[in-house]
């Protein structure tokens, strides 16, 4: 049997939940933070911290505008120095069409 894949859409993106840590996703959560300035982002990380969620974008590896900070092979890199220790999280995948 296959993995289950959760989609989801908000403005007209698709996106993929492919991690949902501490079950921190909140569809009406995400959507109210979520802005324009992520439709570019292959993956769009979701971090809770006091209650508040912050989102961060991040490309594929072969991005050309994939740099260290931003670089989703350095993502348990992030989690570590710019998140709250074992805090709630989400990553959501851009999904093709």
């Amino acid at each position: 049997m296959g993995k289950c894949i959760i989609v989801i859409t908000v403005e007209d993106h698709k996106y993929e939940l492919i991690t949902n840590y501490k079950d921190a996703f909140d569809l009406e959560e995400f959507s109210s933070r979520y802005t324009d300035y992520f439709y570019d982002y292959d993956y769009i990380l979701g971090d809770i911290a006091y209650s508040k969620l912050r989102l961060k974008g991040f490309y594929d590896s072969d991005n050309v505008n994939a740099k260290e900070i931003n670089d989703i092979k350095y993502l348990d890199n992030y989690l570590k120095n710019y998140c709250a220790h074992d805090c709630k999280y989400f990553v959501l995948k851009q999904a093709k069409d």
